[in-house]
């Protein structure tokens, strides 16, 4: 086996590792949940506005606000991010 196929083989265990959570050393961060709705109209934007301002689909931005589907992964963040400071993110997407 040469040094390349050895080094993926190992990326791959370490990765079935992280999946099912008993990687050894590595931090996750797991987002907490984001009412969307919620955080649109504290910031003052309709549905349009909001999807418009933060890149995000109108039709994803509404099966969010419904429930019929959650975010998840660079979503959830910037969901978090936005939450926290959404001058700095819209400074930043300007």
């Amino acid at each position: 086996m040469n040094k390349a196929f050895a080094s993926i083989k190992q990326d791959l265990r370490e990765a079935i590792a992280h999946q099912r959570g008993n990687a050894k050393g590595v931090k996750t961060y797991t987002p907490s949940d984001v009412d969307v709705q919620a955080l649109r109209q504290s910031i003052g934007l309709t549905q349009e506005q909001f999807a418009s301002k933060f890149g995000i689909s109108l039709d994803t931005l509404r099966h969010w606000e419904r429930g019929d589907r959650k975010p998840h992964g660079p979503a959830l963040v910037l969901l978090r991010v936005i939450d926290k400071n959404d001058c700095a993110v819209l400074r930043a997407l300007a």
